[in-house]
């Protein structure tokens, strides 16, 4: 279809209706095929590619279900209230208050306001890290040769400015993210061993508990070995669900989460939303 001139273009563009990439969002998320949920409670339904990008706005009690299929994604993740974005998530809040470094079924996403902004509910997958952050542009150019966004190598920092600004957010509102699918150990010594991936098909599910803007960035793991950059699709899911509510198990875990529970929910009693 010749398209040198603006009703050659048009008709082109207007062919490409209904034609489906391996990665991108599906509009209407119902029909995404074999939702995991009722077709009409979803909400998102995407492939980002790796060396990809996106972002959403999610209702409290949402449900956001990444997977990795292929074995080498690793989806970089940043929180924040829809509402209040300088309420985020603080990745050393979250390991500090629940004496834990390592992410997984159970653990709590927490702000610097001692609220819980996600919990992780179910997690097949194990291999997380909440310790090194995402990529960045020298880092990557020395690496790989190039950083930037439009690059075969795109660091995540630079992603997250990308979809940050798509917020209303400045890269000082980028504090440091979590990593999932793409791990880190801890040695006795204090030094970090890279673990990798668990293989394909791990997935992860997060609640969100508040009102949430959801920044995800599918890069590299910066402390990735490997010489070239590798990166493969990361399927995203999400649906309407109810939030925590108190006398879950996940509410009574520890004290600590228990507290952060109760900020929570008396926040949003002031507010008139629980």
């Amino acid at each position: 279809m010749a398209t040198a001139t603006t009703h050659g273009a048009r008709a082109h563009a207007r062919a490409q209706e209904g034609t489906r990439a391996d990665a991108m969002p599906v509009v209407p998320a119902a029909d995404w095929p074999d939702p995991p949920c009722e077709a009409g409670h979803l909400v998102w339904a995407e492939t980002v590619a790796g060396g990809g990008y996106t972002h959403r706005v999610l209702a409290r009690g949402t449900e956001l279900r990444l997977t990795d299929p292929h074995g080498d994604a690793c989806a970089h993740l940043l929180l924040y209230v829809a509402d209040r974005p300088w309420e985020r998530l603080n990745v050393a809040d979250t390991v500090k208050v629940q004496w834990n470094a390592y992410l997984g079924e159970g653990v709590l996403l927490l702000s610097d306001q001692g609220r819980v902004l996600a919990s992780v509910i179910a997690d097949t997958s194990g291999r997380h890290d909440a310790l090194c952050g995402t990529s960045t542009l020298v880092r990557n150019t020395a690496r790989y040769g190039d950083g930037t966004p439009q690059s075969p190598s795109p660091a995540g920092r630079e992603l997250f400015k990308l979809a940050a600004a798509k917020n209303g957010l400045e890269p000082r509102d980028l504090p440091p993210s979590l990593s999932f699918f793409q791990g880190v150990a801890v040695r006795d010594e204090g030094t970090l061993d890279f673990t990798g991936s668990a293989g394909p098909g791990g997935s992860v599910t997060l609640r969100a508990e508040q009102d949430l803007t959801v920044l995800i960035a599918n890069v590299p793991h910066p402390a990735d070995p490997r010489p070239g950059y590798v990166s493969t699709a990361l399927e995203v899911l999400a649906w309407r669900a109810a939030p925590t509510p108190p006398g879950d198990p996940l509410w009574e875990a520890t004290p600590e989460g228990r507290r952060a529970f109760l900020n929570t929910a008396g926040h949003l009693a002031s507010k008139g939303l629980a």
